[in-house]
């Protein structure tokens, strides 16, 4: 696998994120300009909301923050503390649990664990295909169609990683793909930040914004707006995702410029 760090994903995937968050606004506005209109009754009741209310626990609050910060600090002093993201994460819950007043039991029974099954299944079944060659030889096929091209191969894989996360969960998609990206990369000689990575990473990230289910996010989501009252079935969200087309427009738009990012950064000012 690549030895990719936060600091990795700051300077290649930053700029094009901001640039995409602009173009998203703009998209929003004008997908969504009928629903801009100002209500001067509702302004006036948001206005007499008294939001520390909301704050039921600020000692909480203010150690969450800076445990928070300390956990940030952490990935982005990767280099020279030398600690995995995933190490520094659990140091940091360890360190919320220690400091605050929450029952461990109460942490425990928030956390997951359906999911955290789901994942440890997934990589199990991975590396089960890895073992018995399934991935080499998918590694290899697409190899002989990408014929050793970084910028076609870049391409394809953005391309097809955009729309495959669409359809599947862009978590278990890229960690599918992972394997078959890191023999793609050692095939043509690339270090490990190589275009093929930040490719994959672009695709099944852009690509998740298709379906409810193309990406974990959305999936959230969904949940939040049912225990608020406001149900979004699978359905409904397809309907105006790809009925009304905002989400495939979106998607459109945000791979475009994604593959004119990909290809002006590693190879046309390479």
């Amino acid at each position: 696998m690549a030895p990719l760090r936060s600091n990795d994903v700051l300077v290649h995937l930053a700029p094009l994120s901001a640039l995409l968050t602009v173009v998203l606004i703009a998209l929003w506005r004008f997908l969504f300009r009928k629903t801009f209109v100002y209500d001067e009754a509702r302004a006036g009741e948001i206005m007499a909301l008294e939001e520390r209310e909301a704050i039921k626990n600020p000692r909480l609050l203010v150690q969450g923050l800076i445990v928070l910060g300390l956990v940030v600090a952490g990935f982005v002093l990767h280099p020279v503390l030398h600690y995995a993201p995933s190490i520094v994460a659990l140091l940091g819950a360890g360190l919320l649990v220690a400091v605050s007043t929450v029952e461990t039991g109460e942490v425990l029974g928030e956390v997951e664990w359906p999911t955290l099954a789901f994942f440890a299944g997934l990589f199990i079944m991975i590396g089960g295909l890895i073992e018995t060659g399934v991935i080499g030889v998918i590694s290899k096929a697409l190899a002989d169609v990408i014929g050793g091209s970084e910028l076609g191969g870049s391409m394809v894989l953005l391309g097809a990683s955009a729309v495959l996360s669409g359809i599947v969960d862009n978590i278990p998609y890229v960690a599918t793909m992972a394997p078959i990206t890191a023999d793609l990369v050692h095939d043509m000689g690339g270090a490990g930040d190589h275009v093929m990575w930040w490719a994959l990473a672009l695709g099944a990230d852009l690509g998740g914004n298709a379906t409810a289910i193309g990406a974990s996010a959305n999936v959230v989501v969904l949940g939040i707006a049912e225990r608020n009252r406001q149900p979004i079935s699978f359905w409904q969200f397809t309907k105006y995702g790809l009925v009304v087309t905002f989400i495939t427009f979106v998607t459109f738009v945000t791979v475009a410029i994604g593959l004119g990012y990909v290809w002006l950064r590693y190879f046309a000012l390479a």
